[in-house]
């Protein structure tokens, strides 16, 4: 029996392929949308989902991905990323723009565009992907932790605004997944290799089991914010737990 319709998106690998799965197997109806379409499809296809490519930074990509909707119960605003791990002293604007960009006007302009859909749902469910940096900082870190803690603050904005309505709001906040987001960060695959080295990080499928225990509560129940981490991580990256 389908449970509605759900978006995700940056659905072409990572934590929201493994949503998509997760929830197209548990009966949502389930769109899928990223930039990458030939990922993107292979993704879709395997979980029997529908697919749309989306550039979260682009407004037209937006209005066009949400114009061919004609319901939407749950939003998944998993796009994001990471670039460079320079300290403030050598930023990089064009990073943080971009970092900027996708994490919180990505999401900004998704939400926007879709809450007229998820409110007639009655009750709709936005599902902000941060991350543990959303709450704490570490050197060569600040863009990204500043635009996580843009993420929580309009996550925590948006709860307050959409108060009376049938809209839920929750923020799922990541510790260490193992996915592509360190390659991209770190430009290789060896030094993202050496981010997990002698641990056991969190895998895109524990997120998405999260996501859909999250979106499944009885529609009084709002989670507002849940914090996953690996066992061997306490906090960020300095205070792993490394084996070898």
């Amino acid at each position: 029996m389908s449970r509605g319709t759900a978006v995700v998106t940056g659905a072409s690998s990572g934590i929201g392929a493994a949503t998509v799965v997760a929830l197209a197997r548990a009966g949502w109806r389930v769109v899928a949308g990223a930039r990458r379409e030939d990922r993107l499809r292979e993704v879709a296809e395997r979980a029997g989902a529908r697919w749309m490519r989306l550039d979260v930074t682009d407004q037209a990509s937006v209005d066009a991905f949400v114009a061919a909707l004609d319901e939407c119960a749950v939003l998944v605003n998993n796009a994001g990323g990471a670039y460079g791990l320079t300290p403030i002293a050598e930023a990089d604007d064009e990073q943080w723009r971009r970092m900027y960009e996708v994490n919180v006007l990505g999401l900004l302009r998704m939400t926007r565009a879709l809450l007229p859909l998820l409110e007639r749902a009655a009750p709709g469910h936005v599902v902000n992907i941060g991350s543990i940096a959303a709450t704490e900082t570490y050197p060569g870190g600040a863009g990204y932790t500043a635009v996580k803690h843009g993420v929580r603050a309009v996550t925590r904005t948006l709860r307050q605004e959409l108060l009376g309505r049938p809209v839920r709001v929750s923020e799922i906040d990541p510790g260490a997944v193992e996915t592509e987001f360190s390659v991209v960060r770190l430009g290789s695959e060896e030094r993202a290799a050496q981010v997990y080295a002698g641990m056991t990080p969190l895998t895109g499928e524990d997120i998405a089991e999260c996501v859909l225990w999250v979106v499944e509560r009885p529609p009084h129940v709002n989670v507002d914010e849940l914090v996953v981490r690996p066992l061997d991580q306490v906090m960020g990256v300095p205070t792993m737990h490394r084996r070898t």
